[in-house]
C-alpha cells in the first residue's frame, strides 16, 4: 500500500515538475491576440485586441485564413491595447482559423477564431398554441372570449338565484 502511494506521489511530482519546466519564466501575460467573440457565424463582426504592441503601438492584422483579408489594429484607451475589427465573410466554412497581427516593432501575435453555422447565443422562443386536441380556454378572438365570460356570468348568477330560492323554501 505504501509503495503504491509513493509511486503515485512520485509520478505526480514528476508531472508537476515537467509542467513548470515548460511554463514561461516571467509572470506577465504572453501578449497574445484576443479574439472576441471567440466563436462567430459567417457575416458576423469580430473584434481583436492585443497588449503586445505597447501603449502607442499599431499592428497589421491578417484574417486571410478565414477569408476576411487584412485589417488595422490601432491604439486605444483600453489599458494600452491595440484594437481592430473585421467581418467574417458569408462564404466562411465552419472550423478554427488562426488570426495573426504583426506589430510595427516586428512582434507577431496570434489567436484562434472558431466559425460555426449557428449562433450559440440565439435561443428560439416558442410561439403558438399547443395542439392537445382539447381546445383552448382563451382564443385569439376577443369577441369570443367576451361571449364566453358573459355566458359564465349568466350561469353563475342563475345558479346563485336558484340556490337562494331553494334555501328560502320557495318551490320552483
Amino acid at each position: 500500500m505504501r509503495r503504491t502511494a509513493r509511486l503515485l506521489t512520485g509520478t505526480a511530482l514528476a508531472v508537476a515538475a515537467a509542467g513548470l519546466a515548460t511554463a514561461p519564466a516571467y509572470g506577465g501575460e504572453s501578449g497574445g491576440l484576443e479574439v472576441f467573440p471567440s466563436s462567430a457565424v459567417p457575416g458576423g463582426d469580430v473584434t481583436v485586441n492585443t497588449a503586445a504592441c505597447g501603449d502607442d503601438g499599431t499592428a497589421a492584422g491578417d484574417a486571410g485564413a478565414v477569408g476576411a483579408g487584412t485589417f488595422t489594429l490601432a491604439p486605444s484607451t483600453h489599458e494600452g491595447d491595440a484594437i481592430g475589427q473585421f467581418r467574417v465573410p458569408p462564404s466562411a466554412q465552419p472550423g478554427t482559423y488562426e488570426i495573426v497581427a504583426k506589430c510595427t516593432d516586428g512582434r507577431q501575435v496570434s489567436g484562434d477564431l472558431m466559425v460555426t453555422l449557428a449562433s450559440m447565443r440565439q435561443q428560439v422562443q416558442p410561439r403558438g398554441s399547443v395542439k392537445t386536441g382539447v381546445g383552448g380556454a382563451l382564443g385569439p378572438d376577443p369577441v369570443q372570449t367576451a361571449a364566453g365570460v358573459a355566458a359564465l356570468a349568466v350561469a353563475a348568477a342563475g345558479g346563485t338565484w336558484l340556490l337562494h330560492r331553494r334555501a328560502r323554501g320557495d318551490r320552483i
